[in-house]
């Protein structure tokens, strides 16, 4: 399956079992013999695959680098990042070289992110393992680290050159990272597809995996394209996220998983879009019920009071408002103002 994702520049998202071992034929077709290319990944994802994708390079006459990093969102960091500047630098990447992130969201957000900024900006293709990254992460151009106070706080708008999704590495994903990526997909129904979140309410939308994914691709891509750069529509994608970016920034980056935050931070969106008036009562149990089903948390022991305060950094904000995307019912979404004062004292 190949879905055509219409941005500037324009590229392709290639779904394919079996398609990793075919990375270095893809990429060729990039670039000219002899391009050198910087593998960027984790210390969990490369000793599985690592080496494939190596030699598949190799094969299709291109010249591989890697760089190893510890895997976590607590290493997705610019101490990092600078250690990858460093990693280009040596191998003598210029312009007209390519970037790979082989790996999850963190891998593809930084390796991403430092192919933005090196050089100020060296192409870059997106090889996504986990469920998350083959869902979400990978399609549309953000690139981002962490600071100690916030998340993604520092980033940057970076097409890739193409996106390669092998449906078989899943196959290694420990069970709570492939809960984790079920976060973004019970998003996306919410968000923009009724027919996929009836599946998931019915417990078949993992029967035709390569289905599912290329659903979800499709689903993203339709926000992208109305929206590059994240200033209207594109910001419905953040559904759950203000409340999740928060949990996530509580926990100190561990502890809770990016799908697991999101889940939680779903149902504190109905939570007061119902007591707003604007998402119809029932929903929230809905919603929760599919992450339940899926093995995913859906509330929190932190406070009110400071789980709002923990949104202070929220990168939807516009001056002293929050832009909270709610629901109007599944498939509707929609984006409402609303200061923090007046959020904190909902509750």
């Amino acid at each position: 399956m190949e879905i055509q994702v219409h941005t500037a520049p324009a590229y392709s998202v290639s779904i394919e079992h079996g398609l990793l071992d075919r990375t270095g034929e893809q990429v060729a077709a990039l670039r000219k013999s002899g391009t050198r290319v910087m593998i960027f990944s984790d210390n969990n994802v490369y000793p599985l695959y690592g080496e494939r994708v190596r030699k598949s390079l190799q094969a299709a006459g291109l010249v591989p680098f890697s760089y190893v990093f510890p895997a976590g969102e607590s290493h997705k960091q610019l101490s990092t990042v600078l250690e990858m500047y460093r990693a280009l630098s040596e191998a003598g990447l210029t312009r007209t070289d390519l970037v790979l992130t082989l790996g999850g969201g963190v891998v593809g957000d930084m390796g991403g992110f430092a192919a933005a900024t090196f050089l100020r900006g060296v192409s870059f293709v997106q090889v996504p393992t986990s469920l998350v990254a083959q869902v979400d992460a990978s399609v549309g151009g953000k690139t981002a680290v962490d600071l100690p106070f916030g998340k993604n706080l520092v980033g940057a708008f970076h097409q890739p050159a193409a996106v390669l999704v092998d449906p078989d590495t899943l196959q290694t994903l420990p069970s709570r990272h492939l809960c984790d990526g079920m976060g973004e997909v019970i998003k996306h129904g919410c968000i923009g597809d009724p027919e996929l979140f009836a599946a998931l309410e019915a417990g078949t939308a993992l029967d035709d995996l390569e289905a599912l994914l290329g659903r979800n691709i499709q689903c993203k891509r339709r926000f992208v394209e109305a929206d590059t750069l994240d200033r209207g529509e594109r910001m419905k994608l953040n559904f759950g996220h203000t409340f999740g970016h928060a949990l996530e920034k509580l926990h100190g980056f561990s502890g809770l998983t990016h799908g697991e935050a999101v889940g939680i931070g779903m149902v504190l969106a109905c939570r007061v879009g119902a007591r707003l008036g604007i998402t119809p009562p029932g929903l929230e149990d809905r919603i929760a019920q599919v992450l339940s089903r899926y093995s995913l948390p859906t509330q929190t022991a932190f406070p009110w009071e400071e789980l709002v305060a923990a949104t202070a950094l929220d990168k939807k904000s516009a001056g002293y408002e929050l832009r909270l995307i709610l629901l109007r019912n599944i498939g509707e979404s929609v984006i409402y103002p609303v200061r923090r004062e007046t959020l904190a004292a909902l509750f």
